[in-house]
């Protein structure tokens, strides 16, 4: 899976092998084991191909993406009904919707 990932990754920057060893530091034989499955990257060499492919280490390892965050009506009811104004006392009604409101578009949009 990760060879894969690593081969797919080094293909579409239009790499050879050769280009992508010296850019990690490792030999090209060590590229040919990653990508046919015979041996894994260290993690420090994981880290250094995350990098330069500016992917996560989870992707190349093929962990599925982590599910987003939802909030429902109520936990934001109850958000709002803990906030508190900078003077400690209970937020008025046109600040709760406000933050109602941002909060609702942080969840939606994570």
């Amino acid at each position: 899976m990760i060879g894969n990932k690593i081969h797919d990754l080094r293909i579409q920057k239009h790499l050879t092998q050769i280009e992508l060893s010296k850019i990690l530091h490792v030999s090209q034989q060590t590229i040919t084991k990653w990508e046919n499955g015979k041996a894994e990257p260290s993690s420090s060499a994981l880290a250094k191909i995350s990098d330069y492919f500016n992917v996560s280490a989870d992707y190349l390892l093929g962990k599925p993406e982590k599910n987003k965050s939802t909030v429902t009506d109520a936990d934001l009811e109850n958000m709002l009904d803990n906030a508190k104004s900078f003077d400690g006392k209970p937020i008025d009604d046109r600040d709760r919707e406000l933050i109602r409101a941002y909060l609702k578009g942080l969840y939606e949009n994570k």
